[in-house]
């Protein structure tokens, strides 16, 4: 379960938590009253205190002094305006924000704002449907953005966090929680928007990872232009894996089976070199039974099947291979 649905789970249990404490907490503050001014012990204060602040008219436990009746007024009038006011206040207030559908946009952005290192997903369609699915099922959380009602639906049933509005508007952008975000997968069906999404996303936070969608070939380099990390073209891509499949059925078949997290007991992953593995060698990782197929250096080339004596540097990008706990364990 992710952290964005955890908080959902855990929102309204804290809601009533907060309310029986606040409850309890005035009852106690009652049955401490009469204790210092009656001299009762704590079971007679606390029932004479329950009985007045729910006012239901129970006769005294033992006769009251004029202190006492003044502290038993005083409760009376506490009990309507803390319990029954609040009540009627909440009540009225929860019906109204419902009603008008401001209530749940509010714990939804209370939700997002929660977040970090979240991906943000621009579009809710078929691509971006299996998208947001792949990436919780690696355990991370996605806010989804659309401007199309059915597609929120839907998104909110799958059990994402959602945002109304266009991923080409900053303030949108900023509401999805851009600043503290990891990613953004743009995948709206206008390659202008997709565009005009990643370049918005670029300027808010130049940090972010951005994958663009392209309808068309030609639309992949206008989007590394505007600042996507990678871009692509769905149908070309769909082209190649058929292809491959013709071609080299089980290479294709054993690489999504790695990628996939399946029932293999090895993985293929991306490892970022950092202060713990500077200075490490090839051998050293496969001394912990990690295989390193290639390393992105920092021009964007690869270097396969790098020699034992390789020393990793900073920020080098690692593709490797072994048990899931083995790889786990570099990072």
């Amino acid at each position: 379960m992710t952290r964005a649905r955890r908080l959902q789970a855990v929102r309204p249990v804290t809601m009533i938590l907060g309310w029986v404490v606040g409850v309890a907490g005035v009852s106690l503050l009652g049955a401490l009253g009469y204790m210092v001014l009656e001299g009762w012990n704590l079971l007679d204060s606390f029932y004479m205190a329950v009985i007045t602040l729910t006012t239901t008219g129970f006769r005294e436990v033992h006769p009251l002094t004029p202190a006492g009746q003044v502290w038993t007024m005083i409760l009376s009038v506490l009990a309507i305006g803390i319990i029954f006011g609040t009540v009627g206040i909440v009540a009225e207030q929860t019906m109204g924000e419902v009603w008008t559908g401001r209530r749940g946009q509010r714990l939804m952005q209370r939700l997002v704002d929660s977040l970090s290192g979240h991906y943000i997903i621009c579009g809710y369609g078929r691509v971006g449907s299996l998208v947001a699915r792949d990436l919780t099922a690696a355990g991370l959380d996605v806010v989804v953005l659309d401007i199309g009602e059915e597609s929120l639906a839907r998104a909110e049933t799958d059990g994402y966090p959602v945002i109304h509005g266009d991923g080409t508007s900053d303030a949108v952008l900023l509401r999805a929680g851009i600043k503290k975000a990891r990613g953004l997968v743009s995948c709206i069906d206008s390659d202008a928007s997709n565009v005009y999404v990643t370049l918005s996303a670029k300027t808010l936070n130049p940090d972010l990872f951005i994958v663009g969608r392209a309808g068309d070939e030609g639309v992949v380099q206008k989007l590394r232009i505007a600042g996507a990390d990678r871009a692509i073209s769905p149908y070309t891509m769909a082209g190649t894996t058929i292809a491959n499949m013709a071609l080299r059925p089980r290479v294709l078949e054993f690489i999504d089976a790695a990628l996939s997290r399946g029932d293999l007991a090895f993985t293929l992953e991306e490892v970022t070199v950092d202060d713990d593995l500077v200075g490490a060698t090839i051998a050293d990782l496969r001394s912990r039974k990690v295989f390193t197929l290639a390393i992105s250096t920092s021009d964007g080339s690869y270097e396969a099947n790098p020699p034992d004596d390789r020393i990793l540097r900073r920020d080098e990008h690692l593709i490797v291979s072994g048990s899931s706990e083995a790889v786990a364990a570099l990072g």
